[in-house]
């Protein structure tokens, strides 16, 4: 039965290769809900999607995993963050882009970096991502492989409707991958097809994949959009922000909109609202949305 909105872990009986296929359509139009991505903007949006969830999912901890690329680019930032319960959520923000744009276009001059938090760590540990001019899978394959020296392979996929992908990751240990079996999986994951994914992620998509290998399938786990924005944010914002900046801003308006980023919820601040944060009180705020 086709598993929507999931991560499915899995390990290779004969060799040491761990590997996850995520497949989400519900998160992710969710994520894209109220914003206006451009169609090449959206598909990077969706690889950093499942590549997000196919990395969280591997912690053994409670943290996160945010992955984060800035450019001088039309791309000018991607966020995209997801917790060990896979609760996602992510952004672009994005001038016009070229027809035809390739990859490396939309995001030069990237810097980009892997940020693994965990609550119990005094600092989060941070590895830089060397972009690849092909792809953000590209990327993430160098970055695993050279800097983590976890020899890995990527596909990810996306369209408007459903957004996906495959992780294989050799296992540290006294025995090795050969090269012929390493080349031949990143051949075999290669093939996942777009309309594959659409229609769920199950074992039989594995094992047909891998049609050669005794497979191990694990019990999947669900992925959400999940947005941790809060009215007590939104107000340490508008402190930031300053008192005097944000009664300008109500002089002008006649009040305050704070727009999240991430789920595109609306927090209004009227006369009453801002004195209220500006005077330190400790009573709950108005959750109004317009």
């Amino acid at each position: 039965m086709p598993i929507k909105d999931a991560v499915i872990p899995f390990v290779f009986d004969a060799l040491p290769v761990r590997g996850a296929l995520v497949q989400m359509d519900v998160t992710w139009q969710r994520m894209q809900e109220g914003h206006q991505y451009d169609g090449s903007v959206a598909e990077i949006l969706g690889h950093a999607t499942a590549a997000a969830a196919l990395i969280a999912q591997s912690l053994k901890f409670d943290g996160s995993v945010t992955l984060q690329l800035s450019s001088d680019g039309p791309i000018s930032l991607l966020v995209m963050q997801c917790t060990d319960k896979l609760d996602l959520r992510g952004m672009a923000i994005s001038q016009s882009i070229a027809e035809g744009a390739t990859f490396a276009e939309m995001v030069s001059g990237a810097r980009c970096a892997v940020t693994i938090d965990a609550g119990a760590m005094e600092r989060p540990y941070q590895g830089i991502v060397e972009i690849s001019p092909e792809s953000l899978a590209g990327s993430l394959e160098n970055y695993f492989t050279r800097s983590v020296q976890v020899p890995s392979h990527l596909k990810l996929d996306s369209c408007a409707t459903h957004c996906g992908g495959i992780l294989l990751q050799q296992m540290p240990g006294e025995k090795s991958v050969s090269e012929d079996d390493w080349r031949r999986l990143g051949i075999l994951i290669a093939t996942l097809r777009s309309e594959e994914l659409a229609a769920g992620a199950t074992p039989d998509l594995l094992r047909k994949l891998f049609a050669e290998d005794d497979v191990r399938v694990f019990g999947a786990r669900s992925v959400r959009f999940s947005c941790r924005c809060s009215q007590e944010k939104v107000e340490e914002v508008l402190r930031f922000l300053g008192e005097a900046e944000t009664r300008q801003a109500l002089k002008e308006k006649g009040q305050v909109d704070v727009t999240c980023e991430y789920c595109g919820r609306v927090r209004t601040f009227d006369t009453v609202d801002v004195s209220r944060v500006f005077a330190g009180h400790v009573l709950a705020g108005t959750e109004s949305i317009h």
